[in-house]
């Protein structure tokens, strides 16, 4: 069958090959946040280059209440995209579930992006408060797409309490530092198959995205490298091309490691000069 692959042991057509979260079926795979452009125009022509489908915005950080024409949300909801609020921010489950909760009244999603950062210097999250917000928010039905550390025990217990999604980081938020450990990230991939995957926080340039999705992640979800990027636009262009790649080439299924070389051309019918 032309552009299909396995997928939890059935065949999935390139058609079919779609990022589900909760009730969204996405054909982009790069979520890309809205804070720290230039201006607003360079935003837009950022979140248009990437193609992407599904953005972030931090619930704490803009006026929900503002309806002008020139609000932050207005724009996005001109640009055609799907909101994905978040709790950027928040320190505690408490405060985590309150904003949610506003976000929901807010834009009319049960969609979120659950952060609980632990403190001002590493924003890292703070499991046990993350834990704690994760149940609350899924048993009040929420959507709940839960950022993490690398930590394949974190990441399990929150599919167990009903995550929709798992956002392990790849290194800290806005450092920009790539995937400093790619093998925690292969071990996540490994054992938790029954929702979604996407590497968030810590993707510096497209090479990193593209190794992210070569290990087999759902998708990748970024701010600072477009918004900080020298030339925003070129890099979110860049950015959507490295997830498709990357995508492309987990499908295809890379040729094995081998310590020594291999020749491409095969022994049978070597001509046999008689030296």
């Amino acid at each position: 069958m032309a552009d299909a692959f396995i997928k939890n042991g059935e065949t999935v057509t390139g058609a079919e090959d779609v990022l589900r979260l909760g009730s969204l079926a996405l054909s982009s795979r790069l979520l890309v946040g809205t804070s720290g452009y230039p201006s607003p125009h360079v935003m837009l022509e950022a979140l248009d280059a990437a193609g992407t489908e599904l953005v972030t915005v931090a619930v704490r950080r803009v006026n929900l209440g503002d309806q002008s024409e020139e609000s932050l949300l207005d724009l996005l909801r001109r640009q055609g995209v799907h909101l994905l609020p978040n709790t950027a921010g928040c320190y505690t489950a408490k405060e985590a579930v309150l904003v949610a909760q506003l976000a929901r009244e807010a834009l009319e999603t049960d969609l979120i992006k659950l952060e609980v950062i632990g403190d001002d210097e590493t924003l890292l999250p703070d499991v046990e408060q993350l834990l704690k917000a994760a149940k609350t928010l899924v048993d009040d039905g929420f959507t709940v797409c839960a950022y993490s550390n690398d930590d394949p025990i974190t990441c399990r217990k929150l599919v167990d309490l009903g995550c929709a999604a798992v956002m392990p980081l790849a290194s800290p938020i806005g450092s920009g530092m790539g995937l400093v450990n790619p093998y925690n990230l292969q071990l996540i991939r490994e054992l938790i198959d029954s929702v979604p995957l996407l590497v968030d926080a810590g993707i510096g340039t497209a090479s990193d995205a593209a190794v992210a999705m070569e290990l087999g992640y759902d998708g990748i979800l970024l701010n600072t490298a477009i918004s900080n990027a020298q030339h925003p636009v070129l890099m979110a262009r860049a950015m959507r091309n490295a997830v498709e790649a990357g995508r492309l080439a987990f499908r295809a299924g890379r040729i094995p490691r081998r310590f020594y070389a291999r020749a491409s051309s095969p022994h049978a019918g070597k001509v046999d000069f008689g030296f």
